[in-house]
């Protein structure tokens, strides 16, 4: 099992590692539970020699041989133009994030 600063050292905060662990043990965890529907709606753990069978010890496992690594919003554009090559204007930006819209003044309401 990893330390938590080697843990720290694949994530750029302690408050990325609780949520990626804590997402992934929780994918995990419904994947466990899906197996006798053969749904194949989830991942199986990434790793196959852990010393514990619970889910948030199988994240961090993951997490320290950096098989989940975390994905910021706008990271998906950014992959994209990188595999096209080319400026990304044709590529939709999906990921998310926290953006704001905001209304900027018409030449209207200046006048």
């Amino acid at each position: 099992m990893a330390t938590i600063d080697e843990l720290l050292s694949k994530v750029d905060s302690k408050y990325t590692l609780v949520h990626l662990s804590a997402r992934r043990a929780r994918e995990i965890n419904a994947y466990y539970h899906s197996l006798g529907e053969g749904l194949g709606q989830y991942v199986r753990p990434l790793v196959d020699q852990v010393d514990s069978n619970k889910p948030l010890s199988i994240a961090l496992e993951e997490i320290a041989q950096e098989k989940i690594v975390p994905q910021y919003p706008g990271d998906a554009k950014a992959q994209a133009e990188a595999l096209l090559g080319s400026d990304g204007d044709d590529v939709d930006d999906d990921g998310g994030g926290d953006a704001q819209v905001v209304a900027l003044p018409s030449d209207d309401e200046n006048a």
